[in-house]
């Protein structure tokens, strides 16, 4: 992907690893972001990710904006920008031992996570690591 696109959702990052959040409106993403913010992770964009070459930033406006629903819209630390490693798809239910997919546009793997499982970030903590090579998974999403 060579083109500056700019898609609606959530990307948050470890250690300079980016892992975007997609779902439709009210899906659960900023919720989810809030909660890895939580785990160590730091904001990257939300709401609009603008994303060229595997690199993702937010629209200058929205730079360290997060919309935290029943509280409103608060500015939070953020990272200029990250490479993407992962692309979380939310849904409301998990398939227990998934095939691998990839993201037709970004060409990264794609995991999907029910956001509103207590277990949501520790899921996506772990699913990043796998997608680093950090955690060897013997099958599923990452199994070879």
């Amino acid at each position: 992907m060579d083109d500056n696109v700019r898609i609606h959702g959530t990307c948050v990052a470890r250690d300079g690893a980016g892992v975007l959040i997609l779902g439709p409106s009210g899906a659960g993403k900023s919720d989810l972001a809030l909660r890895l913010l939580d785990r160590g992770f730091a904001l990257v964009a939300d709401d609009q990710v603008h994303i060229s070459d595997h690199v993702a930033w937010a629209p200058e406006a929205l730079a360290g904006l997060l919309e935290v629903r029943g509280l409103g819209i608060v500015r939070l630390p953020y990272l200029s920008r990250a490479t993407l490693k992962l692309v979380i798809a939310l849904t409301t239910a998990s398939e227990r031992l998934p095939r691998p997919e990839i993201h037709p546009t970004l060409g990264l793997p794609v995991v999907h996570v029910h956001a509103a499982a207590v277990s949501a970030p520790e899921r996506v903590a772990l699913a990043l690591d796998c997608a680093l090579g950090r955690v060897v998974q013997h099958a599923g999403a990452f199994a070879a």
